[in-house]
Protein backbone atom coordinates (compact mmCIF):
# COMPACT_ATOMS: atom_id res chain seq x y z
CA UNK A 1 0.00 0.00 0.00
CA UNK A 2 3.07 2.22 0.25
CA UNK A 3 6.54 1.71 -0.61
CA UNK A 4 7.74 1.30 2.97
CA UNK A 5 7.01 -2.30 3.09
CA UNK A 6 7.06 -4.55 6.14
CA UNK A 7 9.43 -6.76 6.84
CA UNK A 8 8.44 -10.62 7.25
CA UNK A 9 9.94 -12.69 10.03
CA UNK A 10 9.04 -15.87 11.72
CA UNK A 11 9.32 -17.68 15.19
CA UNK A 12 8.85 -21.20 16.82
CA UNK A 13 5.70 -22.36 19.14
CA UNK A 14 5.20 -25.14 20.84
CA UNK A 15 6.45 -26.64 17.53
CA UNK A 16 4.43 -24.28 15.19
CA UNK A 17 6.61 -22.11 12.58
CA UNK A 18 4.61 -18.96 13.19
CA UNK A 19 5.04 -15.78 10.82
CA UNK A 20 4.64 -12.12 11.58
CA UNK A 21 5.58 -8.59 10.07
CA UNK A 22 7.48 -5.69 11.31
CA UNK A 23 7.24 -2.17 11.06
CA UNK A 24 9.41 0.42 12.37
CA UNK A 25 12.21 0.45 14.34
CA UNK A 26 12.94 -2.57 16.54
CA UNK A 27 14.79 -0.26 19.14
CA UNK A 28 11.51 1.63 20.03
CA UNK A 29 8.61 -0.22 22.38
CA UNK A 30 6.94 -2.61 20.97
CA UNK A 31 3.32 -2.80 20.38
CA UNK A 32 1.34 -5.71 19.12
CA UNK A 33 -1.35 -5.47 16.42
CA UNK A 34 -3.21 -8.97 16.81
CA UNK A 35 -5.83 -9.63 13.85
CA UNK A 36 -9.70 -11.60 14.56
CA UNK A 37 -10.61 -14.75 13.55
CA UNK A 38 -10.31 -15.31 9.76
CA UNK A 39 -8.55 -12.91 8.92
CA UNK A 40 -4.42 -12.28 9.04
CA UNK A 41 -1.77 -9.93 9.88
CA UNK A 42 -1.61 -7.37 7.10
CA UNK A 43 -4.93 -6.31 7.60
CA UNK A 44 -3.39 -4.04 10.00
CA UNK A 45 -0.87 -2.07 6.99
CA UNK A 46 -2.61 1.31 7.67
CA UNK A 47 -2.73 1.43 11.38
CA UNK A 48 0.98 -0.20 11.47
CA UNK A 49 2.07 2.45 8.80
CA UNK A 50 0.91 5.11 10.94
CA UNK A 51 2.11 3.84 14.52
CA UNK A 52 5.37 2.79 13.36
CA UNK A 53 6.80 6.22 13.83
CA UNK A 54 6.99 5.97 17.45
CA UNK A 55 6.56 1.99 17.87
CA UNK A 56 8.45 -1.03 16.70
CA UNK A 57 4.63 -2.29 15.56
CA UNK A 58 4.27 -6.44 14.54
CA UNK A 59 1.73 -8.01 13.42
CA UNK A 60 1.42 -11.51 13.84
CA UNK A 61 -0.71 -13.79 11.67
CA UNK A 62 -2.60 -16.43 14.63
CA UNK A 63 -1.48 -20.27 14.06
CA UNK A 64 -3.44 -21.31 10.85
CA UNK A 65 -4.23 -18.06 9.98
CA UNK A 66 -2.03 -16.31 6.57
CA UNK A 67 1.84 -17.61 6.27
CA UNK A 68 1.55 -19.35 9.88
CA UNK A 69 1.49 -23.04 10.26
CA UNK A 70 -1.85 -24.81 10.60
CA UNK A 71 -2.08 -27.01 13.95
CA UNK A 72 -1.51 -30.60 13.31
CA UNK A 73 -5.02 -32.21 15.30
CA UNK A 74 -6.82 -28.75 14.36
CA UNK A 75 -6.08 -27.58 18.01
CA UNK A 76 -7.08 -23.86 17.86
CA UNK A 77 -8.36 -23.14 21.29
CA UNK A 78 -7.84 -20.14 22.96
CA UNK A 79 -5.04 -21.13 25.64
CA UNK A 80 -2.88 -22.18 22.66
CA UNK A 81 -3.10 -19.19 20.89
CA UNK A 82 -2.38 -16.88 24.62
CA UNK A 83 0.96 -19.29 24.27
CA UNK A 84 1.77 -18.05 21.24
CA UNK A 85 1.12 -14.18 22.12
CA UNK A 86 3.35 -14.77 24.96
CA UNK A 87 5.90 -16.39 22.93
CA UNK A 88 6.19 -13.36 20.58
CA UNK A 89 6.40 -11.22 23.53
CA UNK A 90 9.06 -12.95 24.83
CA UNK A 91 10.85 -12.42 21.71
CA UNK A 92 10.29 -8.95 21.56
CA UNK A 93 10.66 -7.61 25.26
CA UNK A 94 8.39 -6.04 26.83
CA UNK A 95 5.75 -4.37 28.34
CA UNK A 96 4.00 -4.03 25.27
CA UNK A 97 1.15 -1.99 23.78
CA UNK A 98 -1.63 -3.98 21.83
CA UNK A 99 -3.95 -2.88 19.37
CA UNK A 100 -6.14 -6.23 19.00
CA UNK A 101 -9.26 -6.88 17.27
CA UNK A 102 -12.39 -9.53 18.02
CA UNK A 103 -10.90 -13.47 18.40
CA UNK A 104 -7.42 -11.34 19.19
CA UNK A 105 -9.32 -9.28 21.55
CA UNK A 106 -9.98 -12.57 23.60
CA UNK A 107 -7.01 -13.79 22.97
CA UNK A 108 -5.18 -10.62 24.46
CA UNK A 109 -7.21 -10.44 27.35
CA UNK A 110 -6.99 -14.12 28.29
CA UNK A 111 -2.72 -13.06 28.16
CA UNK A 112 -2.80 -9.61 30.09
CA UNK A 113 -5.40 -11.40 32.80
CA UNK A 114 -2.38 -13.75 33.54
CA UNK A 115 0.38 -11.78 32.94
CA UNK A 116 -0.55 -8.85 33.14
CA UNK A 117 3.37 -7.28 34.26
CA UNK A 118 4.25 -8.12 30.53
CA UNK A 119 1.55 -5.17 29.07
CA UNK A 120 1.55 -1.54 28.93
CA UNK A 121 -2.21 -0.49 27.80
CA UNK A 122 -4.86 -2.80 25.23
CA UNK A 123 -6.70 -0.94 22.36
CA UNK A 124 -9.38 -3.76 21.99
CA UNK A 125 -11.82 -2.97 18.55
CA UNK A 126 -14.89 -5.11 19.55
CA UNK A 127 -12.74 -7.64 21.77
CA UNK A 128 -14.69 -10.65 21.98
CA UNK A 129 -15.51 -11.34 25.47
CA UNK A 130 -15.99 -15.35 25.60
CA UNK A 131 -16.90 -17.99 23.33
CA UNK A 132 -19.45 -17.31 20.62
CA UNK A 133 -21.90 -19.24 22.78
CA UNK A 134 -22.18 -20.28 27.17
CA UNK A 135 -19.88 -23.16 27.23
CA UNK A 136 -21.66 -26.05 27.90
CA UNK A 137 -20.96 -28.99 30.37
CA UNK A 138 -19.09 -31.95 28.89
CA UNK A 139 -21.54 -34.56 28.24
CA UNK A 140 -21.95 -37.20 25.67
CA UNK A 141 -23.86 -35.55 23.67
CA UNK A 142 -21.38 -32.32 23.23
CA UNK A 143 -18.90 -34.75 22.40
CA UNK A 144 -20.46 -36.49 19.73
CA UNK A 145 -21.39 -33.41 18.12
CA UNK A 146 -17.88 -32.07 18.12
CA UNK A 147 -16.66 -35.29 16.51
CA UNK A 148 -19.40 -34.85 14.05
CA UNK A 149 -18.48 -31.64 13.09
CA UNK A 150 -14.35 -32.23 13.02
CA UNK A 151 -14.92 -35.45 11.58
CA UNK A 152 -16.84 -33.42 8.57
CA UNK A 153 -14.46 -30.91 8.35
CA UNK A 154 -11.92 -33.80 6.73
CA UNK A 155 -13.84 -34.16 3.47
CA UNK A 156 -14.96 -30.61 3.44
CA UNK A 157 -13.58 -29.10 -0.28
CA UNK A 158 -12.75 -25.43 0.15
CA UNK A 159 -14.11 -22.83 -1.98
CA UNK A 160 -11.93 -21.69 -5.41
CA UNK A 161 -11.80 -18.31 -6.47
CA UNK A 162 -11.01 -17.42 -10.19
CA UNK A 163 -8.94 -14.59 -9.41
CA UNK A 164 -7.93 -12.57 -6.55
CA UNK A 165 -11.00 -10.04 -7.57
CA UNK A 166 -13.18 -12.43 -7.06
CA UNK A 167 -12.29 -12.72 -3.58
CA UNK A 168 -11.91 -9.36 -3.17
CA UNK A 169 -15.69 -9.20 -4.14
CA UNK A 170 -16.11 -11.63 -1.65
CA UNK A 171 -14.53 -9.62 1.16
CA UNK A 172 -16.61 -6.74 -0.27
CA UNK A 173 -20.06 -8.45 0.42
CA UNK A 174 -18.87 -9.10 3.97
CA UNK A 175 -17.85 -5.48 4.54
CA UNK A 176 -19.52 -3.29 1.94
CA UNK A 177 -17.69 -0.48 3.78
CA UNK A 178 -14.42 -1.50 2.42
CA UNK A 179 -13.07 0.78 -0.54
CA UNK A 180 -12.04 -1.61 -3.51
CA UNK A 181 -8.04 -0.64 -2.98
CA UNK A 182 -8.70 -2.13 0.85
CA UNK A 183 -10.30 -5.07 -0.05
CA UNK A 184 -8.33 -5.99 -2.97
CA UNK A 185 -4.72 -5.38 -0.47
CA UNK A 186 -6.38 -7.60 2.02
CA UNK A 187 -7.72 -10.08 -0.50
CA UNK A 188 -4.27 -10.35 -1.61
CA UNK A 189 -2.61 -11.18 1.21
CA UNK A 190 -5.50 -13.52 2.62
CA UNK A 191 -5.62 -15.90 -0.37
CA UNK A 192 -2.64 -18.64 -1.84
CA UNK A 193 -2.89 -20.18 -5.31
CA UNK A 194 -4.32 -23.73 -5.26
CA UNK A 195 -2.25 -26.39 -5.51
CA UNK A 196 -1.31 -27.18 -8.80
CA UNK A 197 -1.73 -31.46 -8.59
CA UNK A 198 -5.41 -30.52 -7.92
CA UNK A 199 -6.29 -29.92 -11.38
CA UNK A 200 -7.97 -26.67 -10.53
CA UNK A 201 -6.71 -23.45 -11.00
CA UNK A 202 -7.43 -20.09 -8.71
CA UNK A 203 -7.37 -19.51 -5.03
CA UNK A 204 -7.85 -20.71 -1.99
CA UNK A 205 -8.79 -18.83 1.63
CA UNK A 206 -5.16 -18.90 3.44
CA UNK A 207 -6.79 -19.70 7.16
CA UNK A 208 -7.04 -23.41 8.33
CA UNK A 209 -10.91 -24.30 8.55
CA UNK A 210 -10.35 -25.65 12.00
CA UNK A 211 -9.34 -22.56 12.91
CA UNK A 212 -13.11 -21.17 12.27
CA UNK A 213 -15.39 -19.71 14.83
CA UNK A 214 -17.74 -23.13 15.97
CA UNK A 215 -15.11 -24.84 15.13
CA UNK A 216 -12.58 -24.15 17.23
CA UNK A 217 -12.45 -25.34 21.35
CA UNK A 218 -14.07 -22.21 22.77
CA UNK A 219 -13.54 -23.05 26.69
CA UNK A 220 -13.91 -20.22 28.09
CA UNK A 221 -16.98 -18.72 29.64
CA UNK A 222 -18.05 -15.52 30.08
CA UNK A 223 -18.15 -16.42 34.16
CA UNK A 224 -14.93 -17.83 33.55
CA UNK A 225 -13.11 -15.06 31.79
CA UNK A 226 -14.37 -11.92 34.48
CA UNK A 227 -11.40 -13.60 36.84
CA UNK A 228 -9.23 -12.94 33.87
CA UNK A 229 -10.73 -9.54 33.51
CA UNK A 230 -10.46 -8.22 37.18
CA UNK A 231 -6.32 -8.81 37.15
CA UNK A 232 -5.98 -6.83 33.83
CA UNK A 233 -5.04 -3.49 35.72
CA UNK A 234 -3.15 -1.87 33.20
CA UNK A 235 -5.23 0.66 30.87
CA UNK A 236 -8.31 -0.96 28.35
CA UNK A 237 -9.68 1.12 25.55
CA UNK A 238 -12.67 -0.71 24.18
CA UNK A 239 -13.66 0.63 20.77
CA UNK A 240 -16.81 -0.21 19.33
CA UNK A 241 -18.42 0.18 15.82
CA UNK A 242 -21.62 2.50 16.70
CA UNK A 243 -23.31 0.25 13.67
CA UNK A 244 -22.04 -2.76 15.43
CA UNK A 245 -24.54 -6.18 15.53
CA UNK A 246 -23.17 -5.78 19.05
CA UNK A 247 -23.17 -2.57 20.32
CA UNK A 248 -25.13 -3.02 22.90
CA UNK A 249 -23.44 -5.92 24.53
CA UNK A 250 -20.08 -4.55 23.49
CA UNK A 251 -20.31 -0.88 24.49
CA UNK A 252 -21.26 -2.46 28.19
CA UNK A 253 -17.98 -4.61 28.11
CA UNK A 254 -15.77 -1.58 29.50
CA UNK A 255 -17.09 -2.44 32.54
CA UNK A 256 -15.63 -5.42 32.86
CA UNK A 257 -11.83 -4.41 33.75
CA UNK A 258 -10.85 -2.25 36.36
CA UNK A 259 -9.07 0.33 34.01
CA UNK A 260 -11.54 0.59 31.23
CA UNK A 261 -13.24 3.09 29.09
CA UNK A 262 -15.02 3.00 26.27
CA UNK A 263 -15.19 4.62 22.51
CA UNK A 264 -17.98 4.51 19.88
CA UNK A 265 -17.42 4.73 16.99
CA UNK A 266 -20.24 6.14 14.86
CA UNK A 267 -21.15 4.98 11.32
CA UNK A 268 -18.36 2.26 11.90
CA UNK A 269 -19.75 -1.84 12.04
CA UNK A 270 -17.47 -4.83 13.48
CA UNK A 271 -14.14 -3.76 11.54
CA UNK A 272 -13.85 -0.33 12.69
CA UNK A 273 -9.90 -0.27 11.87
CA UNK A 274 -11.28 -0.60 8.42
CA UNK A 275 -14.27 1.36 8.54
CA UNK A 276 -12.86 4.62 10.11
CA UNK A 277 -9.26 4.07 10.27
CA UNK A 278 -7.90 7.90 10.61
CA UNK A 279 -9.84 8.07 14.17
CA UNK A 280 -9.16 4.76 15.04
CA UNK A 281 -5.34 5.46 14.29
CA UNK A 282 -5.80 8.65 16.20
CA UNK A 283 -6.97 7.44 19.26
CA UNK A 284 -4.60 4.49 19.74
CA UNK A 285 -1.89 7.16 19.30
CA UNK A 286 -2.89 9.54 22.29
CA UNK A 287 -4.31 6.58 24.24
CA UNK A 288 -0.89 4.50 23.75
CA UNK A 289 1.06 7.77 24.33
CA UNK A 290 -0.47 9.10 27.31
CA UNK A 291 -0.21 5.46 29.17
CA UNK A 292 -3.42 4.58 28.71
CA UNK A 293 -5.02 7.52 29.14
CA UNK A 294 -7.29 8.26 32.48
CA UNK A 295 -8.90 4.99 34.44
CA UNK A 296 -12.21 7.20 34.12
CA UNK A 297 -14.80 4.81 32.36
CA UNK A 298 -16.53 6.83 30.00
CA UNK A 299 -18.60 6.47 25.83
CA UNK A 300 -17.38 8.88 23.15
CA UNK A 301 -19.01 8.67 19.57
Amino acid sequence: MTSDEPRQHFFESQRLRLAYWGWGDPAHPPCICLHGGVDHARSWDRMAEALSDTYYVVAPDLRGHGDSQWAIGGEYSTSQNVVDLMALIDRLGGPVRVLAHSFGGHVTFMAAGTFPERFHSIVAIEGRLAGWTQRRPFSPDLLRQAVVTRRGLETRTPRVYPSIEAARERLSQQNPRLGPALARHIAEHAVRPVEPDTGEAGYVWKFDNWARPGVRNEEVSLDEAKAFFARIDRPVLYVVGGESGAKQNMQSAAGHFPNARALVVAGAGHWVHHDAPELVIEAAREFFAGEGGSSRRSTGG
